[in-house]
């Protein structure tokens, strides 16, 4: 074969090669649309349909005390990374488990969500038109509750805040009767220490339908409702969306973010001293290197108070 028919065909060899190795990488860097990303996401993932359990997690009880605290310490801490939120995307996509025991069965962690979250608050109904008698936060400097307790009597109907699905009915140590909704929202909704359930697990439930009657069975002290309102299993400040004089929502939507979530990460950072025997605050403030004054203020308690043996001081 002649020498320039030879440069001749791998001339054109070398410039097919070229040319699909471009249409490759073309269409390897195809630009894809934000929704049709969210979309195989999604597609990939098991999520609920209706009131149908895509993993069912059984436990024999709900999380103790989660009326009282709420432990952050085995969160996971790159699961929001991984997490695709989407304006207005309904709850069936959001939530890739369906637990009729535990009240937080997700283990994300929001601290450091990095995008922001359209709520519909539209539609809502208050569970029971009455005061507050305990705010969302910290109690006695180191217990931290996670709702908002509201005044009623035995027997009071408490309803349902937004159309959702009962996820949980039961009773538990801490909550006594209670019910957890996973509504339509992207929300989830806690209510606590019923005398008596109106509701079943898988049921669908219209905003303002009876969930049940008011009591003071769990960790009560006397007839209330203890109410959360949760998004992802992580408690969210009532009052940055409802307003409690009249009993409405403080609009009809919400920008959900990080910063809605800020208080974990204070508690995430607190440290307590056990008193022991011999203990004093001064003896305290010394070995914490907190003056006691600080010491007071983190506890609210005064420089008169009086130590137990095995009580938490709040130092950080």
């Amino acid at each position: 074969m002649p020498k320039s028919r030879i440069i001749l065909l791998c001339t054109a060899f070398l410039f097919a090669s070229i040319l699909a190795t471009a249409q490759q990488q073309e269409e390897t860097t195809q630009k894809i649309t934000p929704q049709q990303a969210i979309t195989d996401y999604f597609n990939a993932m098991p999520v609920i349909k209706d009131t149908i359990p895509a993993a069912i997690i059984e436990d024999d009880e709900i999380e103790e005390d989660n009326d009282e605290e709420f432990s952050f310490d085995e969160l996971d801490e790159t699961a929001t990374n991984n997490m695709v939120f989407l304006d207005g995307m309904s709850a069936e996509n959001i939530y890739k488990i369906w637990s009729t025991d535990i009240v937080n069965p997700y283990n994300i962690r929001l601290t450091d969500k990095a995008d922001t979250t359209l709520i519909d608050l539209s539609g809502y109904v208050h569970p029971t038109n009455n005061v507050v008698t305990s705010e969302f936060g910290f109690r006695r400097g180191y217990r931290f509750h996670y709702g908002i307790d509201v005044r009623l009597k035995k027997g009071d109907s408490v309803l349902c805040a937004f159309d959702g699905t009962v996820r949980i009915a039961k009773r538990a140590k801490g909550y006594g009767y209670c019910v957890v909704v996973r509504h339509h929202n992207g929300l989830e909704t806690v209510y606590g220490h019923f005398s008596k359930l109106a509701v079943k697990p898988n049921e669908e439930i219209k905003a303002g339908g009876l969930l049940g009657y008011g009591g003071s069975t769990g960790r009560s002290s006397g007839p209330h409702l203890h109410y959360e309102i949760r998004y992802l299993g992580i408690p969210l400040d009532p009052r940055m969306i409802v307003d409690f004089d009249n009993y409405s929502t403080k609009s009809d939507t919400m920008m959900l973010s990080a910063a809605h979530f800020a208080y974990a990460k204070e508690i995430e950072q607190i440290r307590f001293w056990t008193v022991r025997k011999g203990d004093t605050l001064g003896k305290i403030a010394q070995k914490t290197s907190i003056s006691i004054s600080k010491l007071c203020q983190l506890n609210k308690i005064t420089t008169k108070s009086v130590l137990r043996i095995g009580q938490k001081i709040r130092y950080t």
